[in-house]
């Protein structure tokens, strides 16, 4: 059964990186290490990885950020663009592509080139803890499957309040809690065994696949984000399990 209670991170030196304890001051690098790694095969990977189900899970979250032409929408943890680019190609007005790794912030900006977006899509290299925009400057924040791999997601929680205008919405697409645990052994072997495998036979790297199957476990369950996002200010909290909770899109709102 899920808890009701807020979950806090750990006030201490270490952050956890998996399974393992690290050092607090070493965890981002260490994260945007994995994806330096895995950019040049990360596409093809979400598709292995997911099954295809990737493309299914954005295409029901992008319907929920609701592009509009008048508004603007950042992007956090954007890795190759794919939320950030089909919010553009779907009307919104301008679009802020952000992330802490500069080579997947790179493939991002060809594919945008690629698909004729570069108008109105601005890439730059942001710490989601410490966004540097004005306070009360977007209407949107978007953040698919990068809030895991976060050190303070407190933080970043409240940062996105922080830079939403009155009215605007937060909204966030992550791997959750399973809801039917008739499909618990089997999630487990293909994430656990599979998965690394895989990694290691496209991506020249199991190690980095391995770490991404373990940050899924040790992040909060559908109803601690909930009680995440409310300690940070946001209100009408809400989400919506996907795929019996394999995934599950959380949203709050700044009034």
């Amino acid at each position: 059964m899920m808890s009701d209670a807020p979950f806090h991170e750990k006030n201490t030196s270490t952050a956890d990186f998996g399974y393992r304890d690290v050092p607090r001051a070493e965890k981002a690098n260490m994260v945007r290490a994995v994806f330096d790694s895995v950019a040049p095969k990360y596409d093809v990977m979400n598709d292995v990885m997911s099954l295809g189900l990737h493309r299914v899970w954005k295409r029901v979250f992008l319907n929920a950020i609701g592009p509009r032409p008048h508004e603007t929408l950042l992007d956090l943890a954007s890795g190759t663009g794919d939320i950030g680019l089909g919010a553009k190609k779907m009307g919104m007005g301008r679009v802020i592509c952000t992330d802490i790794n500069p080579s997947m912030l790179a493939l991002g900006r060809d594919r945008g080139l690629n698909m004729g977006l570069a108008a109105g899509v601005d890439f730059m290299v942001v710490d989601a803890e410490t966004i540097p925009l004005p306070d009360r400057s977007v209407e949107k924040i978007s953040m698919a499957f990068g809030l895991r791999n976060c050190t303070d997601k407190d933080a970043v929680l409240r940062e996105a309040r922080r830079v939403l205008r009155p009215g605007g919405r937060f909204l966030c697409l992550e791997f959750s809690r399973l809801e039917v645990m008739a499909l618990e052994k089997l999630y487990d072997l293909w994430s656990f065994k599979v998965l690394p495998r895989l990694g290691e036979r496209i991506a020249k790297d199991s190690e980095s696949y391995q770490y991404l199957a373990e940050s899924i476990r040790m992040f909060p369950d559908q109803e601690k984000l909930a009680g995440m996002m409310r300690e940070a200010g946001l209100e009408k909290v809400g989400y919506r399990s996907l795929s019996g909770g394999i995934v599950a899109i959380h949203s709050g709102w700044r009034l």
